[in-house]
Parts: C-alpha cells; sequence; structure tokens
C-alpha cells in the first residue's frame, strides 16, 4: 500500500468520473452524427493512452461536447470514413506542437475569444439538440437551426410522437437541474446518469414510442483510415479542418487545465506535456476511426471533487468504461435518444457564460464585444471561421489600444508653430495624426519634434515624410523634425533634420 498511498482515493474517484462520462461520451457521439460507441471509444483512449502519460494529472480527457459541431460538420462534409484521418493528422499536429514547445502560448489567446466560442458552441448545441429531443431533423447551419425552432414547435404540437419525446428531454432536464437540491448521499450518483437510467425506466415501463441508441458493438465500428480516406489528404478543403481541430481541442484542453489548476494543490500542469500527452491520445483515436478527444472540464472537476490524487484515477476510469462497452452493449440499445439530447442541452447551457458577459460588459465593453462577435460569427458563419474572426478582432483591439498617441501644437503667434508627438504613433491612429498636421497653417514654419515616441511604424515615417514635403513646398521654410530616441545611434547625433 505504501507504494499506492492514495489508491483507495483515487479507486473511488474514478467510479464517479466513469458515471459521469457514460453518458457524455454517447450524447457526444450521437449529437455528432456518430455510433455512439466511437464516443465510448474515445472516452476509453482518454483514460488508457492519454491518463497514463504526464502534464496534467488529475484532467480527465474524453470526447467534448465543445467540439461536437465541428464534428458533426466535419462529418456532414467528408464522411464518417474521412473521421479517422482528420483526427489522426490532427493528433499528429499536436504532437508537433508540443514537442516543439508551443503548449505554452496557448495561455496567451483571449479568453474572451475562448468563452465567445463556448458560448457559440453552446448556442448551436442547444437549437440542433431541441430538433433530436423531438425527433426531427434539424437544419444543417447555425441560423438555420435558431431560424427553424418556431416551426419545429409547431410541428411537434402536431404529433404525440414528437411531444412525448420533448417531454423525455424536457425530464432528463428536470432531473439533472433537481437533482443538485437533493441530499449529499443521493448526489454520488450523478444526476445525468440518473436522468439517463430514469427516461430509460419510464420508456420501458410505458412502452413510449421514442428513438432509442442504434448498437453496433465495439469491433464494429473501428474504421482504422483506408486508402480512400487517405487520399482526401491532398485537397485543400480537409486540411482547414484538421488545423481546427487541433488548435480548437488544444485550446479547449490548455484552458481545461488552467481551470483545474485552481481546483486542487496538487502539481500544476506542464502545458508542452499535456499537449504532447492529447496528441497521443488524438493519434490513436484517428487510428481507430474514433471521435477526437480533448480534456474536459466537467469530468475533470468531479475527478478532484471526487477525492483523487494521481493519475491513477483517470486510468481506472478509462478501464471502467472498457469493461461497460464491452460487457454490456446492450445497455446502450435501451438508452432513449431524447435523454441524450436532455443532456446535450444542459450541457450546451452550461457553455454559455452568462455571469462572465456581465462582468466583461461592467470593466472592459471591448472584451464583452469580442465575445458576442465570436459567438455570433460561429453560429452565422462556422465554428473555425467564427474563431478565427475573433481572434483577429482580438488583436485590432490589442493594437488600438497599445497605440496611443499624443499630438501637442503650441502656437506663440510668431515664428515657428511647434508640434510635439508623443506615445505609439501606428498606422492605426495615422489619419487622426494627419488631420491635425494638415489643419495647421501653411504660411508658418513648423518644427516637429518625434522624440517623445516610443515607437513609429513605417507607415507613419512614410505619411510624416509626405506630409513635411508637402508643407515645405508652398515656399515656407522647410519643416524641422526631431528625431525619436528609438532610432539608431547615427541618427540620434543629428537631432535635426531638415526636409527640403
Amino acid at each position: 500500500m505504501t507504494k499506492f498511498p492514495y489508491l483507495r482515493q483515487d479507486f473511488l474517484a474514478s467510479i464517479v468520473v466513469f458515471l459521469v462520462a457514460v453518458p457524455l461520451c454517447i450524447g457526444v457521439a450521437v449529437a455528432s452524427g456518430v455510433p455512439a460507441e466511437l464516443g465510448l471509444i474515445t472516452g476509453i483512449v482518454g483514460g488508457l493512452v492519454t491518463g497514463f502519460m504526464r502534464g496534467s494529472s488529475l484532467q480527465v480527457s474524453g470526447p467534448a461536447a465543445g467540439m461536437t459541431v465541428l464534428v458533426f460538420e466535419a462529418v456532414s462534409e467528408f464522411g464518417v470514413a474521412a473521421l479517422g484521418v482528420i483526427v489522426l493528422m490532427a493528433g499528429l499536429l499536436q504532437l508537433a506542437m508540443g514537442f516543439l514547445g508551443i503548449g505554452r502560448w496557448f495561455r496567451a489567446i483571449s479568453v474572451s475569444v475562448v468563452e465567445g466560442m463556448l458560448c457559440g458552441i453552446g448556442l448551436v448545441i442547444i437549437a440542433g439538440q431541441i430538433y433530436a429531443a423531438a425527433g426531427l431533423k434539424a437544419p444543417e447551419t447555425g441560423i438555420g437551426k435558431i431560424a427553424g425552432l418556431p416551426g419545429a414547435f409547431t410541428d411537434a404540437l402536431g404529433s404525440t410522437e414528437a411531444m412525448t419525446s420533448l417531454a423525455i428531454g424536457a425530464g432528463t432536464i428536470a432531473v439533472i437541474v433537481l437533482w443538485k437540491k437533493l441530499p449529499k448521499a443521493v448526489q454520488s450518483v450523478p444526476g445525468a446518469l440518473a436522468a439517463v437510467v430514469l427516461a430509460t425506466l419510464a420508456t420501458l415501463a410505458f412502452s413510449l414510442p421514442v428513438a432509442t441508441v442504434e448498437v453496433e458493438g465495439l469491433l464494429g465500428v473501428i474504421q482504422p483510415p483506408g486508402t480512400e480516406a487517405l487520399s482526401q489528404l491532398a485537397g485543400p478543403a480537409i486540411w482547414g479542418t484538421i488545423i481546427a481541430f487541433a488548435l480548437i481541442a488544444s485550446a479547449e484542453s490548455l484552458f481545461s487545465a488552467a481551470a483545474v489548476d485552481r481546483l486542487h494543490d496538487g502539481p500544476r500542469t506542464q502545458y508542452n506535456k499535456e499537449m504532447i500527452a492529447q496528441g497521443a491520445g488524438n493519434t490513436v483515436c484517428g487510428l481507430l476511426g474514433a471521435l477526437p478527444m480533448t480534456a474536459v472540464i466537467v469530468r475533470s472537476s468531479a475527478n478532484v471533487n471526487a477525492g483523487a490524487k494521481t493519475k491513477a484515477s483517470r486510468v481506472l476510469h478509462g478501464v471502467w468504461l472498457l469493461l461497460f462497452a464491452a460487457a454490456m452493449p446492450w445497455a446502450l440499445a435501451l438508452i432513449p435518444l431524447p435523454a441524450l439530447a436532455g443532456i446535450l442541452v444542459h450541457a450546451g447551457w452550461k457553455l454559455i457564460p452568462f455571469r462572465q458577459v456581465v462582468a466583461l460588459w461592467r470593466a472592459h465593453k471591448g472584451e464583452a464585444l469580442i465575445l458576442v462577435v465570436t459567438a455570433v460569427s460561429i453560429v452565422a458563419v462556422n465554428m473555425f471561421e467564427g474563431v478565427l474572426i475573433g481572434l483577429a478582432l482580438s488583436v485590432v483591439k490589442t493594437a488600438w489600444e497599445a497605440s496611443h498617441v499624443k499630438l501637442e501644437v503650441i502656437d506663440k503667434g510668431a515664428g515657428p508653430i511647434q508640434a510635439y508627438l508623443s506615445g505609439n504613433a501606428t498606422f492605426l491612429r495615422l489619419p487622426k495624426i494627419l488631420d491635425n498636421l494638415e489643419s495647421l497653417p501653411q504660411d508658418r514654419p513648423v518644427e516637429l519634434d518625434l522624440s517623445g515616441l516610443h515607437h513609429l511604424d513605417h507607415a507613419c515615417r512614410t505619411a510624416l515624410e509626405s506630409w513635411a514635403e508637402r508643407h515645405s513646398a508652398t515656399g515656407t521654410e522647410p519643416v524641422k523634425v526631431t528625431e525619436p530616441e528609438l532610432e539608431s545611434e547615427q541618427s540620434k547625433e543629428s537631432e535635426k533634420v531638415t526636409v527640403a
């Protein structure tokens, strides 16, 4: 026992994580448009492969709701057979980033973009799973899903089967929400698992006409990448999806790691090693044709809260998933699909950062705007392009805020007009600078002092030189420019340069 001093705590925690993981693995797979067993395979790999590796000792990996939208889009465009190739290449890309030390740079991604990404994903998941809960086919686009909801509810009202299916889904959500208000002893059983069991029992007891999970068997769904799927790598279209898988899965995992670190006092996450662990897991998932994996905050927090001390808990949870998938595949066929839809609607709701949006709007309206624009872009376009729009907006905002520049003009009525520029002169502030300089009297000499600038980019320098030439061309005394101190030693020696 001295060799495994925390075996009891890790064993009990692994049971809790296993019970949390089962309904989520199955629900994410079904929502992604692939067989339910593929979700379990990814969960097993997350435990038995990634779980053994170094990085974040208490973080648990598996299929994530946050990747559902991207996986569904990929399967719709390239087919289930190509999923293994996409995940395999994404895993290899993650391994490369980990070995090159890029993992820690994901910590530099704007939190607003990540929150906006999760918000957009949550909205699309909720909208899409409402259709699934009613047994209806969902539109393909995010906007289509949301815009079509009133019509879907109208259709459901005219169908007894659809209303029954919706009732099962709504009941599942109600159980998950109310479960947290029950005594602690009862809550030792995860709410999502309890909701699925109750929905299954109700469906069986009353012979309700609702769709259930289709079962193909664990070995039957394993589909290693074939020659035809690998040939798609020759086209450029699939590479955008591969990059999106790698970047978004990595961002989710490493931001989850930062959150998990705040929940415990154990060893801190080693980000590059965690990236390598995630890459190894996704490489194996790709070879098996399974779903992509990320670290999942729901399972990870359950692991910490259950008293886990080492990575043994997440490895054991993978063992229990394997035993369940191998010994009890018949249990999957009993689970009603609207119950899984209810679990995903609840998971999607938790992805929407209501409190963060309010707090950001009060303190940093610009960051709140980035969050909202990222979320709306994901709903309106797709996840990858939505995230790129958010990142671009974040970079522009940062550049704008960093380019503070001040122009002070002193005119004593006689002699040259003195203009002092200080701060960071970049192309973003160029229109304002030129407007002020061009408003100076054309018949007066000007002395332009740039010594207070910390940064002067090429666009600004070129524009200022052009303005000085134009101003001097009117027949007045040439503009005298004092160079900024950031220039080379040679430039500093001649403090004043006359522009003819």
